[in-house]
């Protein structure tokens, strides 16, 4: 599915849409979390097998409070979360998406990232703040979250781990008193 997106040139972005994931979508998964150079960016391993794909489907993205597929033709091609904070962090969000290699710069993400912050907003309409964590090397993440009207913020040096390796970090962020944050209510 995702080199046929590719072969259209994304053109009909009226087939671009999110949606909460299903049992079924497992085979589509594995399209983007089976590659190494969609994972690399990501705190997620490389899937090895569909069986794998789907528990994790069924035990983290369809219960999680916003977890969408990012679809082509309602196929899956990736996802966007936005995980909402808790306790005296309720009043933030934090954002995060992947989607298949095939399909990078085609505007996608930042079509479905549009889409899911409206959504999101709607549906918690107590937070003030969505905030999306980058590693420094992820140059192309960091212009999508530009593009789609987040700040950046700052560098957080030395603040995480992934794969084994510490990294620095990018923070941007949207606040409901930056002028954009009207464009997703």
């Amino acid at each position: 599915m995702a080199k046929q997106i590719h072969d259209d040139q994304a053109a009909n972005s009226s087939k671009i849409s999110i949606r909460r994931y299903r049992s079924s979508d497992a085979d589509d998964f594995m399209t983007y979390y089976g590659d190494d150079k969609v994972t690399r960016f990501t705190r997620m391993h490389t899937f090895k097998s569909r069986d794998e794909a789907s528990t994790y489907i069924n035990t983290n993205c369809i219960p999680h409070p916003f977890c969408r597929s990012i679809c082509y033709d309602d196929r899956s091609i990736g996802y966007v979360s936005i995980t909402p904070g808790s306790g005296n962090d309720k009043c933030m969000a934090e954002v995060g998406y992947a989607l298949a290699a095939t399909c990078w710069g085609q505007g996608i993400v930042s079509k479905a990232l549009k889409m899911a912050i409206c959504d999101f907003i709607e549906e918690f309409p107590f937070v003030v703040r969505l905030q999306a964590l980058v590693e420094v090397e992820n140059k192309g993440s960091q212009r999508l979250l530009e593009k789609v009207g987040f700040s950046r913020e700052g560098l957080l040096r030395k603040y995480t781990i992934n794969k084994g390796e510490i990294k620095d970090i990018v923070i941007f962020s949207v606040v409901s008193t930056d002028s954009i944050f009207e464009f997703f209510k």
